[in-house]
């Protein structure tokens, strides 16, 4: 039997999600056990997801998905190449997943594979560098660098699920995995386009809840009724704009030399977070005054969140230190009895099980627990923001 593994945010989940799943099933079998690492209460691009992970971690099991593990918060909102990283790592440490499956524009391995030789190749850091003295982002430079090896065939990083699905590739190669990659080509609404052919992009799905309005024409049927149960309970939808005062005063009372441990570059951008965060009063204008052509959005936005959650850049350990269990199914529970056998780190399966973790595990476990704590307190009733849930709900078992 195949055991698959996706690495996912579900933020929410859509059909083009599904839609994968089925996928993955019609190619490796049937009888496939779909495992995911999904990020937690953060996402990559450096935002408050808008449904807790609990809830996220139910809304896989209950349309396809057969056990659900966390993507630390470390990864969770680290740079592409990290977030990646962070998921085959995990994954492949489960000792049970034979196969990386993800979504692509490409939709087959050689291309992806062909590109990824190229970014792995010996010189090609040095050529980054040298398109990076031009003031450009870094994902422009990587391009830049990547279409003077390839030509045409360097447009493939024009796409976002690409660039992911080529980070993996890199990953896997990297652990000098045996996990098998397989791609599924993506088709309908682009990454951050509007509806099309019957489907929508998370994005779009989240900007309809900015507005008070539910997708659920693109939604699979138990993910729109966990959405709006969570928004009747009042923990739904969580948006950054919610805590925006929160983070404004955990900036105003760093130091300037405070803001330099969450500096990404390491070429001063945090004296221009300390001076904006003085001078202006809305976080998104302040992230439009600091924006310069070296740096993306998404990039500040991380830098921004890290800063609010207390996770300096130095957080970052080699590897995640254990297998945080969110949810299973019947399936999943068989899985995790070979896990404990297989995998190469330890399984909390209970938030009691972290006293039985090692010292670095622990502090991994208390950054989420932090982070859940300020998370909570962008839930629109503030009768659902208590702290310490990390410690007191369990996973979901269905």
């Amino acid at each position: 039997m195949h055991v698959a593994g996706m690495i996912c945010e579900y933020n929410p989940i859509h059909l083009g999600h599904t839609y994968l799943m089925q996928q993955v099933r019609a190619q490796l079998g049937a009888d496939t056990a779909l495992v995911c690492c999904m990020s937690g209460n953060f996402v990559q691009r450096g935002a408050f997801a808008v449904m807790n992970k609990h809830a996220r971690a139910e809304a896989a099991l209950r349309c396809g998905a057969d056990l659900v593990l966390e993507l630390p918060l470390p990864w969770a909102v680290s740079s592409a190449e990290n977030f990646a990283r962070g998921g085959v790592q995990l994954l492949c440490a489960t000792g049970v997943v034979t196969d990386l499956a993800f979504g692509s524009e490409a939709g087959s391995i050689e291309p992806l594979a062909e590109v990824r030789d190229v970014l792995l190749s010996p010189d090609f850091d040095a050529l980054i560098q040298e398109k990076l003295t031009a003031g450009v982002s870094y994902p422009k430079a990587r391009r830049q660098a990547a279409a003077e090896k390839l030509g045409a065939a360097a447009a493939l990083l024009d796409e976002p699920n690409n660039i992911l699905a080529v980070e993996y590739l890199k990953a896997l190669y990297r652990e000098k995995s045996a996990v098998c990659p397989m791609t599924v080509r993506r088709f309908g609404a682009a990454h951050d386009g509007s509806a099309a052919a019957e489907t929508a992009s998370a994005s779009y799905l989240r900007n309809l809840l900015q507005k008070g309005e539910i997708g659920a024409a693109y939604m699979p049927p138990a993910g729109k009724m966990i959405l709006e149960r969570e928004m009747q309970a009042g923990r739904a939808p969580a948006f950054a704009q919610s805590c925006e005062r929160a983070v404004m005063a955990r900036l105003r009372t760093m130091t300037e030399e405070e803001f330099a441990a969450y500096d990404i570059g390491g070429e001063g951008l945090y004296h221009r977070f300390y001076q904006m965060s003085r001078e202006t009063v809305s976080l998104e204008t302040m992230l439009m005054e600091i924006k310069t052509k070296r740096y993306t959005h998404a990039a500040l936005r991380r830098m921004l969140l890290r800063i609010y959650l207390h996770l300096p850049m130095t957080d970052l350990p080699a590897r995640p230190p254990y297998l945080r269990l969110l949810g299973t199914n019947e399936r999943g529970r068989t899985l995790l009895k070979e896990m404990k056998e297989a995998a190469s780190l330890p399984i909390l399966t209970k938030p009691a099980d972290v006293r039985l973790l090692s010292r670095e595990a622990q502090r991994c476990f208390a950054a989420e627990a932090r982070s859940t704590d300020l998370y909570v307190l962008a839930y629109p009733a503030l009768k659902e923001s208590v702290g310490r849930t990390e410690w007191t709900v369990n996973p979901v078992i269905l």
